[in-house]
Parts: C-alpha cells; structure tokens; sequence
C-alpha cells in the first residue's frame, strides 16, 4: 500500500503525547523557526474522568484511556496473568496514574553516572525537576514555581491513617514533611499532581497551553507503524488513521516518546532489536540491538489488606448513599474529600531488613480495599497496606508478536525471579505485620485478611505468598537502556541518541538504565525536560 504524504514539512517528529512527549514538544516548539508534529495513537482528554482525580477507577480498565495489556503468566506469581495499564489518551500515563509526586532518592541518579552517563547525577537532574514545578511549597533549594508540572498537598484526610503513620513512627521511622529532597526514608502523605483538586497531566500542565502555536501540530488517534530510514538515519514515519496510511518527514530528528511499551514496539517494527526475534516475524533487521525490550523493570506490590474497627474507611463511605452524596457535593463546591483521593495517600519508606544501606521498600496505604483495580470495594472495613521492593533485581521483556501495529505486545516482566527479590518480598510482609501490630492500631483490632493469617512466617511461605497478592505500580522502565557503547544492552547514549542511527533519540521511561527508588511519572517528566534541551543543544551547538 502507498503511504500518503502528510501536508507540511516538519524539524521533529515526536512519537507519543504522554508524559514525557507533552514536555518535549512544548519545549522544542518554543522556537517559533522549528515546527513540531506530535504523533498520539490515543484520542483528546474530552472525558470528565481524566480530571476528577479518583477517575482513575474509570479509566484503568476501560479502552477509551487504557491500552489493555496484560503480560504473560509469571511464574513468580504462581502462574498470574496481571493487567498492565497504559494511558492511551494525551497526557499517556499521567492521565490515568496515581497523581503521586516522586522523584525517587539522589543516589539513584548519582548511580547512572558512576554507569558512566555523564550528566545525570544527582546535582545534575535536580535543576530539570525544578524547572518542571510549580510547587505549593514554593521555591526553594528543592523546589520550583512557575513550571507547568502543578504539585500540590492532598486535600482529603483520613484518621485511619494518621494512626498508620503513628504506627511506623511507634517502629522508628520519622515524619517528612516531603519526600522529595534526595532521601525518602519516613513516613508522610505524598504530594499529588492536582490543582485545586483536578488531576493535573502532563497534557493539561506542558501541551494544551501551547496547542495555538502555529509552528506545533498535533496529531491524534495515529498509530504509527515503523520509523523510515535511509542511509543509517531516521528521516520519518508511517503510520495509520482511519484505515488510511500515512507517513511524515523530518527534517532534523525523530523522537520516540511512547513510553516502555510503545517504543519498544516501534523499534521492533522498524527493524531495531535482537535479530532473533525479529526475523522470526519476517522483519529485516535494520539495526541489530540486542538491548531493544531487554531490561524491562517494574515494582511489584504486595497488597496486604487488613480489616479493623471502630474507624472510618473508604468502604463503608462507598456503600452509603448518604455520604456518597455528601462526597459528590463536597467536590463540587469544595474541590475536596475523597473524589480528590489519589490511589494512595499515605507513603512510608524504610528498609526491609537491617542490612540495607538506605530504604528499600516503599508502602502505599490506602484507607480502602478491593481485591483489584475494577472490582468494588469491599463491604466490610478495612485499609490497603503495600509493600513493594523499590530496586527489583529480576529483568523482564517487552517484544512484538507480529508485525501488525494493532497486535498487543509480549510483556514478560519477569517478577519475583531473583532469590534477592524474593527475601526482599518475604521481609517487606514481616515489615507489614510488624507495623499493623504497633500500639497506635490497638484500638482498631486490625485483621489480617490478605495475605492471611494463616501464611506462616518462614521464607518460602512468605515468598509463596507475594506471588499470590504481588501486583505492579505500573511503572515499567528500562527496555531502551542508557548505557555505554561497550554495554551490549545499551539502546542510547547518555544524549539519548539511538546507538547506530543518526538522527533518532529515545527520550521517555524506557531509557532508565536502573529503576528510580519511588513512583516514576516524575522522573519521567524530568528526562523529558533534559532531552528536550539535549536535541535543542545539539542542534544549535
């Protein structure tokens, strides 16, 4: 089939408006002498659910805003298919996620520079996050104001869990007041990207204000196929809309940003990966990288409930029709109460056990529970206590099955594969009890209802156990790693330029060569911020 030539000549084309592509746009679109098309395979954020903050219940799990992927059955969770969400609208991912502010600890960037990655240190990425704020707390030797990234408190609070935070101080973990100075250890509410409790994306923050440049044009509802390359550089795309196929040149670079996922597939379909699995499919490998759907990382969760007394939760809340109503017109006269909620409201980071030399897990604790995203809530008490390892030691997958665009991918994520991983997860539960059994929670008799009392206390029942009630954050990275031109898995430089093609940059989760130590959206946002100058540095000299 010929592919019809999109009108308009173009200095960037930009794969992806999530997260990190709104950024990049908005930023290379600032120079009124370059113009950006911005190429969306999902549609505008035209639904009331993308903006109340507890839409997120809606969209996880529906079509209009989530890819739909699941991965394969793990056998670290005891032969477990798990839902794997994307967004699939403008804003990606930060249009359906947890709103959580999170930059993860300083020695994880400062470890991708002791990599050899120049330039993503600690003291390097923190003025990027700076500027991408608007900080509630204002501008500081922290924090920024200005930016297009609105960060704000929560505005609903829960006495249940005040008294989980009361518990993990009774353990000896300390209050913060922020999470985000460059070390997380403690116990605090995190802080949420909203603004006077509406979700705040990256499509409302970086993209929408500047949908009236002349020079940015947006393109929704693509899905683009494979990149076209000629003579050892990326000079295009073609994809499809509506049935018809497309393609669109590029004068200076083409940028994926469709996040782990997505830019995975593209290279795949382009040619770009482990010739072992590409020319099975019948695809002529253009360049062999052995590193393209490698590396995938994720954190898992294990999802403890406890059932408790004599304190109010989200459950009962739900099922009354009074205080639903209550709920409804608190929101709208106040934008506040539980309709601003995030998925998780209060964090704590600690160590699993005494020989970590900085916080290793991270609970989300939430005064609800359901036995997954999409099913109600639960009709009785109870409050959502989990654990995830935050530097996962198991590495995962992401590979094409076909060369169909419209085919979900393999996602493998390889959870619990590590013996390393699996005393993380046993401990991370003893931590769990540990704390619900702490004085301040006397009062409210917590049960343990997942993973059960009667999961004993030794390793492998404990390990057994996070199979069984492990479920991902979502934050899959990696699979594009940074990396030296020695690193046989490495996909891009420490510039995010693709290893082997001129004019092609990575610039979204997928170019983290380690995990980031906390929630990932942010540092997403961040690597935005530093590509976009990178590609604007590098053009101009």
């Amino acid at each position: 089939m010929v592919a019809r030539r999109l009108d308009g000549d173009f200095d960037y084309i930009v794969v992806g408006a999530g997260t990190a592509g709104c950024i990049v746009a908005n930023r290379l679109s600032a120079d009124p002498r370059k113009r950006v098309l911005l190429l969306e395979a999902g549609g505008r954020d035209n639904w009331i659910w993308f903006h109340i903050p507890v839409g997120y219940l809606f969209a996880i799990g529906n079509p209009r805003a989530d890819w739909m992927f699941r991965t394969e059955p793990e056998p670290g969770l005891n032969g477990r298919a798990l839902a794997y969400p994307r967004g699939k609208v403008i804003g990606g991912s930060s249009a359906i996620n947890a709103m959580i502010s999170m930059r993860g600890q300083a020695t994880d960037y400062d470890h991708w520079r002791q990599l050899g990655l120049n330039g993503w240190g600690w003291d390097d990425v923190l003025p990027a996050f700076k500027r991408l704020e608007d900080h509630f707390l204002g501008e500081s030797e922290h924090h920024g104001v200005g930016g297009g990234w609105r960060i704000e408190a929560p505005r609903v609070s829960w006495k249940v869990l005040d008294a989980v935070a009361d518990a993990a101080v009774e353990m000896g973990i300390s209050k913060v007041s922020d999470f985000n100075t460059g070390d997380n250890e403690g116990v605090g509410y995190f802080h949420v990207n909203q603004k006077r409790g509406r979700r705040w994306s990256s499509a409302r923050g970086f993209l929408k204000p500047v949908l009236s440049r002349p020079n940015l044009r947006l393109e929704t509802r693509v899905l683009v196929d494979h990149l076209i390359i000629e003579n050892g550089r990326a000079v295009g795309v073609q994809f499809s809309r509506d049935g018809e196929t497309l393609k669109a040149r590029a004068r200076g670079e083409v940028i994926l940003s469709a996040g782990s996922i997505g830019s995975t597939q593209v290279l795949h379909r382009s040619g770009i990966g482990p010739g072992e699995w590409l020319a099975p499919l019948g695809i002529e490998v253009a360049l062999e990288r052995s590193g393209v759907g490698r590396n995938l990382q994720d954190h898992l969760q294990q999802r403890a409930i406890y059932k408790i007394e004599g304190i109010r939760t989200l459950n009962e809340t739900y099922y009354s029709l009074m205080r639903r109503a209550w709920m409804g017109a608190d929101y709208v006269l106040r934008r506040r109460g539980p309709l601003t909620m995030a998925p998780s409201q209060l964090g704590i980071f600690t160590r699993s056990d005494a020989r970590q030399e900085r916080a290793n897990i991270q609970f989300h604790v939430q005064p609800l529970s359901l036995d997954k995203f999409g099913d109600p809530l639960h009709r009785f008490p109870a409050i959502t206590v989990a654990a995830c390892n935050l530097r996962p030691s198991s590495r995962g997958s992401v590979r094409i099955r076909s060369k169909a665009p419209g085919d979900a991918p393999e996602i493998v994520p390889n959870y619990l594969a590590t013996n390393e991983d699996r005393q993380v997860a046993a401990d991370a539960i003893r931590v769990t009890r540990k704390l619900m059994a702490q004085p301040a929670l006397a009062a409210h008799r917590p049960q343990e209802y997942l993973p059960g009392p009667t999961v004993g206390d030794d390793a492998a029942s404990l390990a057994k156990a996070a199979g069984d009630i492990g479920t991902t954050i979502f934050h899959p990275v990696g699979t594009a790693k940074m990396g030296q031109a020695s690193d046989p898995l490495a996909v891009v430089d420490e510039r995010l330029r693709v290893h082997g093609v001129e004019g092609l940059r990575i610039i979204d989760a997928s170019v983290m060569p380690t995990i980031t130590s906390g929630n990932t959206n942010t540092p997403t946002a961040m690597i935005a911020e530093k590509g976009a100058q990178m590609v604007i540095q590098d053009t101009w000299g």
